[in-house]
């Protein structure tokens, strides 16, 4: 079956190479000005459903492979596509997290209810030394949030003096009591989440208040430079932006904003059981990542002209109804190819605002929402959404090419264009989107590297990329895709939706072309001569 329909694949690439492309793209290899951070490609762990337990920790005793409690199946796969970063303890359990409860001897530690998600009892066994064992065992940076909800300025400042304090204090001698000498040195920090929600339905003008007082007692200690980050607007909410830039951007490194993708309403909100209506409208919304980033962008620039504070998007995704027969306050989902065009379409969006987005974190990393890894037991699954992320890494600290791209519209089924998204209507004023997504980089070795999401779920979209003064001379790529979009992975059958070499792309002088499989996610790689 497999064969047949890579075998499919090909000949209709081969016979897409003769047809006219629509698709025009111009790379300005020689324009690149931002760099793309690697802290966009973060991820976000909260202690929710089987995140945490289950998912990274299992104790040490477990019959799972395990280093100090943590799963090694896990560590390997989020090494494996570089992780950059990782957010905790939350999301809306931040700011009900008192993280004293989570130190010391694990049999001595208090227990406590998780009242956002589940009800179920904490006995939080996974507190900082094991997150920040986490962390080291990723190679990858912390980012921890902290409580403004619950908790009180003091207990903040405590926890950073705990982490990061070389010398003899109160704290810091607390943390060698629990079998750490040497601070962790943890850079990256979150006043509060959500705070016009969870973290504590505030207003914009009350949290800058909040935050300017937090901000004052979060200290840098010794060589550990704090990037103090900001609760941010909930979506379209400019008016927090714009206060929070006003009376506390001197006090911040960066802003966060949270954006999850859904059904739209009255669809379907299964993960895997959708048509194609379905699918078109979760695209549509997708889209809509890029009129926040650019309007929350405009109105950080009347602050900050410069851009010294980056915007980061810590919570983003795909959110649909839970897997039939699972806890609903675990937030449990499948996640299918359909996921990976969101995953694909959010990070070239994010690529292209990198002279403003700093840092972003899909929700959530294991069994939780988007999430790239899904964990039974002693068994694990890579999404399709982690192929995406392991594909991308190429663009991880390389220098953002600007793209020009004019190309094909996929008009929507049914409704007008009252609100259409970026692009207009299409004929006859209905609602369209672009069918096809891209960005490019070129990293430290001089490689150009271009990601393309073909949309269209049932056609190949060819594109031709004018080179400019690029001079290519070998072209290598790899894709995603399968014959359905609602495929994914099981337990049973674990590699449904997965990489293959992509051999499609043709360089003729100065033109690229690329026929792009439908539904697919593609990378390239082109070296120089």
């Amino acid at each position: 079956m497999k064969n047949r329909f890579f075998t499919a694949i090909v000949l209709a690439i081969g016979f897409s190479m003769s047809i006219h492309a629509q698709n025009k793209m111009i790379l300005n290899a020689d324009q690149g000005q931002y760099q793309i951070s690697k802290h966009i490609y973060g991820h976000f762990s909260e202690h929710l459903g089987h995140c945490i337990y289950g998912g990274y920790w299992v104790g040490e005793d477990s019959h799972i492979p395990n280093t100090r409690g943590i799963r090694n199946d896990v560590v390997k796969a989020l090494k494996d596509m570089k992780i950059p970063n990782l957010r905790w303890p939350g999301g809306c359990f931040a700011d009900e997290y008192h993280w004293m409860d989570g130190i010391g001897p694990r049999d001595k530690r208090p227990k406590m209810v998780n009242t956002h998600w589940g009800g179920v009892t904490e006995d939080n066994s996974f507190g900082t030394h094991e997150f920040l064992d986490l962390c080291e065992q990723l190679e990858c940076e912390p980012y921890i949030c902290g409580n403004v909800g619950s908790g009180s300025v003091e207990e903040m400042s405590k926890w950073i003096e705990y982490i990061n304090f070389d010398g003899e204090s109160p704290m810091a001698n607390l943390r060698r009591e629990n079998g750490r000498d040497k601070p962790w040195n943890v850079k990256f920090w979150g006043v509060g989440n959500e705070n016009w929600g969870c973290g504590g339905n505030m207003t914009a003008e009350f949290y800058a208040d909040q935050y300017n007082r937090y901000a004052t007692y979060c200290r840098n200690y010794g060589d550990a430079r704090l990037y103090k980050i900001a609760g941010g607007a909930n979506t379209s909410d400019y008016h927090w932006t714009e206060v929070l830039m006003k009376q506390a951007g001197n006090r911040m490194q960066g802003l966060s904003l949270h954006y999850y993708t859904r059904p739209a309403a009255g669809g379907s909100r299964s993960a895997t059981q959708f048509n194609e209506s379905d699918y078109y409208a979760v695209v549509e919304n997708t889209f809509r990542m890029d009129e926040l980033v650019t309007r929350h962008s405009t109105v950080m620039d009347q602050y900050d002209p410069a851009k010294r504070i980056g915007l980061v998007v810590d919570e983003w995704g795909v959110w649909y109804a839970v897997e039939p027969g699972t806890n609903p306050g675990f937030l449990y989902q499948q996640n299918s190819l359909r996921d990976a065009i969101v995953a694909g379409i959010n990070l070239n969006i994010f690529n292209k605002h990198c002279d403003r987005v700093s840092m972003a974190q899909i929700a959530q990393t294991v069994n939780v929402l988007q999430a790239v890894i899904l964990t039974r037991d002693e068994k694990m699954i890579l999404t399709p959404t982690y192929w995406v992320f392991h594909m991308y890494q190429v663009h991880q600290d390389a220098t953002m090419l600007p793209v020009h791209f004019t190309g094909n519209r996929l008009e929507l089924p049914g409704g007008s264009a009252a609100n259409p998204p970026r692009g207009g209507a299409g004929a006859g004023g209905r609602r369209s989107i672009d069918a096809v997504s891209v960005s490019a980089s070129r990293d430290a070795t001089g490689k150009v590297h271009i990601s393309l999401v073909n949309i269209d779920p049932k056609n190949t979209q060819t594109v031709e990329c004018d080179l400019g003064n690029f001079t290519a001379k070998r072209v290598t790529g790899r894709a995603l895709t399968s014959a359905d979009i609602q495929d994914h992975n099981t337990f049973e059958n674990p590699n449904v939706v997965t990489v293959k070499d992509f051999n499609g792309a043709r360089i003729n002088g100065r033109t690229l072309t690329i026929p792009l499989p439908s539904k697919s996610v593609v990378v390239l790689e082109l070296e120089g001569g």
